[in-house]
């Protein structure tokens, strides 16, 4: 199977806990890991804690969980993950109350189709296409060392904005 490079774009797959009945969109995160992002702030309580909430599906669709958390407004050198993910959610605790803190975790798919079709991150150039460029360009070359131009040229159609597609 041919696979689809391009600089940006998103994935769709069944969705994990209704593959039958809905769609999941989630837009391409660089990584050689098949990563997913989620992010936002959360409010601490009276007792500088506080739950974050992740989507119904996340814990069908991640698997190895990094965690990074950043007080806002002043420092927080206890704060940390209190408990981490189950059951959607996580905790957070050694914050000041009423502190707002910005909170990230990852996840790597483990959903079907990402088990079956993990990225190979290195692969050695084969054949005609030794010495050959993806980006000619930025790579101080000519257009004529291009490995597969025709994929160029898609990439610029697709990078102009869309009143200026024919």
């Amino acid at each position: 199977m041919e696979r689809c490079q391009r600089p940006l774009g998103s994935f769709e797959i069944d969705h994990p806990l209704d593959p039958a009945n809905k769609l999941l969109y989630h837009s391409f995160v660089e990584s050689p890991d098949m990563k997913n992002i989620y992010d936002g702030l959360v409010t601490l309580d009276a007792n500088g804690e506080a739950w974050v909430e992740m989507p119904d599906y996340f814990e069908a669709l991640n698997r190895d969980f990094r965690y990074q958390l950043t007080a806002l407004d002043a420092p927080a050198p206890s704060l940390h993950v209190a408990k981490r993910i189950q059951d959607r959610r996580f905790k957070l605790a050694g914050g000041a109350p009423g502190q707002e803190v910005s909170w990230q975790v990852t996840g790597t798919r483990k959903d079907a189709y990402a088990q079956a079709h993990r990225i190979q991150v290195v692969v050695e150039k084969t054949g005609s296409d030794r010495g050959k460029y993806l980006y000619p360009a930025e790579a101080g070359k000519s257009s004529a060392e291009a490995l597969r131009p025709w994929m160029r040229l898609e990439a610029v159609k697709m990078e102009q904005p869309k009143e200026a597609l024919p």
